[in-house]
């Protein structure tokens, strides 16, 4: 285990053990992911805490520093940050100290009346979150800013914890409930009234699970907050408690004297027919549901940690990765870890992505051959988790470590897309790549801590624009389809899937047909969702349990027969179904891929007749570089449309979309560049002001209204002849 911040000491008590007994538990899970906690308890000679007068000790390389305060320390905490080393105590005397590494009192953060039985650092060290009584207050280091705080339980409360991964919070009091909430005070779970008071509570470094801990009594949470399992254990109070860093044992400190050591076994994967279950003896055992063949898989280390998908199992210890292929479960490829434990695993369909704290992010192939290094060393690389990093084939996409922006990279090379840098206000709190299409076709959702939903273009070169546009509010879980470009969401406690989300870029009136909602009581409080593959969707509710919710199989038939360019078989398919959603996806797909036959087949079978109408124009275009920039105006793309049109040397045709669009400053811009057609810019302003009765206000045109003479006859001659040469 190795000695933890929580217990600088534990290294002595390792001396002064009597004796050790050793006991093992089966717990029980909700759902279908179990975890377990294996247990041993050690008896110690040492009181856990120093109570009265507290001595504390900080340890800077060869140097002791020593001081004291003549009231109990109740909890202290070492600051996140690398670059700040300081730490923050807080006692009954009601006050949070934060002293430099050298023992040198820095501030008093805060000082209260009544004592102060827990605070924390947040996960960018800027901020200190403690207990006042029944509130949690959020005290930002500076002090020009406001303290954030809420009610969150009816009694004293007397631990929490903030988990520098995900930026949840987890709270535990007198009133005998634990809560886990956002950094906003917003509450994600509340738990039922347990035995004991909760005294005791730790996030794990993945963010994936918290222990909870109280009288006789240790559970193991998963980050949403329903249980994985439960022991009662006669071990008195668990006082205090730490995770190792690889997020696998756990450590707790007793009130009778006792360290409480447990393990994380029975955890369960599933990837279509293949199920995996991590046992306590590091074997892992494999089971194909279709043939009911079954492998096990032994290990020498402590299994770290699993991944199981795209047909590959990946399987880190402290030492080594090895990568199984589900055709063969006798020979992995196995790789040497020079760097210490893996913080993440994530896989694609030809590599899969590791992260630890040393090395920083590395793309490897099932091959076992590095493809990418990405340097990420230090927090950035070891707050990494799921719901921060997507992979593709091609494309990575990774938060950064304040959460406001997005950094793009190429999967193959590791280099950085500096140009796709996607800039958000607000702390982005998931993201997701699209498997399916080309790189060009790569699109990126994420939700923020508003709880909006997100989507833009992965990379530039595309012709449509790659600013985000938001697709929805109220959003908590997002997830992509693995075989057709569907986006799941849970959304105010609904279940919506937009069948065609990429429709914003050609006809954005056409989303709200392209979606289909499931409103079930099944659903509860806050369901979060795990995979959709095919026509399932797999989802976690706030209670633990798994469910699963079905979707007409049209859609991922009709992504198919668009992808592969047969739009007979795709009109042949929605004249079968009769569904408008489905005539409306295949509208916006016929208009990305520029079919206006099956676009005008599928607008006029929606009722959409001013846009058949404008798409039998389009069609009747004798230029190509006229039907390309109509349509990209279409689209909504005023400026691709110009561009086309500049680039085809019809610069009349962009004054004249310039002149319709009523941009009336570009246009005259362009036929001063050009030195073309300013007597038509200024002849159709000033008849656009007469028929609105206003004088001319823009100085540009005020110069040129006194340096020319308008004919209508010559420009009319003008418009004439270019309409016959374009």
């Amino acid at each position: 285990m190795g000695s933890s911040c929580l217990f600088p000491d534990l290294v002595e008590w390792r001396k002064l053990w009597k004796h050790t007994k050793e006991q093992c538990w089966v717990f029980g899970g909700v759902g279908m992911e179990l975890h377990c906690l294996h247990v041993c308890v050690c008896v110690v000679c040492v009181p856990v805490f120093m109570s009265v007068r507290a001595c504390v000790h900080v340890w800077v390389c060869a140097c002791v520093h020593v001081f004291c305060m003549f009231v109990a320390l109740v909890c202290m905490y070492w600051n996140m940050s690398i670059s700040i080393v300081v730490h923050s105590t807080d006692g009954e005397d009601g006050a949070i100290k934060i002293w430099s590494k050298t023992g040198m009192l820095r501030t008093i953060l805060v000082q209260t009346s009544s004592p102060i039985y827990s605070c924390c650092w947040s996960p960018d060290s800027d901020q200190v979150l403690y207990a006042g009584g029944k509130t949690l207050i959020i005290k930002p280091l500076q002090p020009s800013l406001k303290p954030t705080q809420w009610k969150a339980h009816d009694s004293l409360i007397l631990t929490l914890d903030w988990s520098p991964t995900n930026n949840l919070i987890v709270s535990g009091g007198e009133d005998r409930k634990y809560k886990v909430w956002d950094s906003y005070g917003r509450n994600i779970y509340s738990s039922l009234l347990h035995d004991s008071p909760i005294i005791s509570l730790a996030w794990a470094p993945d963010g994936e699970l918290f222990a909870v801990g109280a009288f006789d009594t240790l559970r193991l949470c998963d980050k949403t907050g329903w249980s994985h399992s439960l022991e009662k254990a006669s071990t008195g109070t668990v006082l205090r408690m730490a995770w190792a860093g690889d997020g696998t044992q756990l450590a707790g400190a007793c009130a009778n004297g006792q360290v409480v050591f447990a393990q994380v076994v029975n955890r369960h994967l599933e990837w279509h027919n293949l199920e995996a279950f991590v046992n306590e003896d590091n074997t892992i055992s494999v089971k194909d549901i279709i043939n009911d063949s079954k492998e096990s898989l032994e290990f020498h280390d402590r299994i770290v940690r699993v991944s199981l998908a795209w047909g590959h199992l990946i399987v880190t210890t402290p030492l080594q990765c090895y990568i199984y292929n589900s055709r063969n479960w006798t020979t992995p490829v196995t790789l040497d870890l020079k760097n210490g434990s893996i913080n993440l695993i994530k896989q694609a369909e030809r590599h899969f992505l590791i992260a630890d704290c040393m090395s920083g992010v590395q793309i490897i192939s099932y091959e076992g051959r590095q493809l990418s290094l990405i340097k990420m060393a230090g927090p950035n690389a070891g707050s990494l988790n799921d719901l921060t990093v997507s992979l593709t084939n091609d494309t990575i996409a990774i938060r950064n470590q304040d959460g406001k922006e997005i950094h793009i990279y190429d999967a193959l090379t590791g280099k950085e897309r500096t140009d796709r840098t996607v800039k958000h206000q607000t702390e982005v709190t998931s993201l997701a790549l699209n498997n399916i299409g080309t790189m060009a076709e790569r699109l990126l959702s994420f939700t923020d801590k508003n709880h909006d939903l997100y989507l833009t273009l992965a990379h530039t070169g595309s012709q449509y624009p790659t600013s985000p546009i938001c697709l929805g509010s109220m959003v908590t879980s997002i997830c992509w389809n693995s075989s057709a470009n569907m986006l799941a969401a849970m959304q105010d406690g609904k279940f919506v899937l937009w069948y065609h989300p990429a429709v914003v870029y050609t006809d954005r009136d056409l989303l709200p047909q392209t979606l289909l909602r499931k409103e079930r009581n099944e659903f509860v409080k806050n369901p979060q969702l795990l995979r959709f593959t095919g026509n399932h969707c797999s989802l976690r509710r706030s209670d633990g349990a798994l469910i699963t919710t079905s979707i007409p199989p049209f859609p991922a038939i009709l992504h198919q027969h668009a992808s592969a360019g047969k739009w007979q078989l795709a009109t042949h398919l929605c004249r079968f179904v009769k569904d408008g959603c489905l005539w409306a996806c295949l509208a916006g797909m016929a208009i990305s891929s520029k079919d206006l036959a099956t676009a005008e087949v599928a607008y006029a079978a929606i009722n959409e007749v001013h846009k058949v109408q404008y798409i039998q124009h389009i069609r009747s275009l004798s230029s190509a570089d006229r039907r390309s920039a109509e349509l990209a105006l279409f689209c909504h793309q005023p400026q691709q449309a110009e561009a086309i049109y500049l680039q085809s040397g019809l610069t009349y045709r962009a004054i004249e979309l310039n002149i319709t669009l009523f941009n009336w400053e570009r246009a005259l811009e362009l036929a001063v560049k050009y030195k073309t057609h300013i007597d038509t810019v200024m002849a159709f302003r000033q008849k656009y002001l007469a028929g609105i009765g206003c004088q001319e206000s823009l100085k540009n045109f005020v110069q040129f209204s006194e340096q020319l003479t308008l004919d209508w006859d010559m420009i009319n001659a003008k418009i004439a002849t270019e309409e016959e040469t374009s």
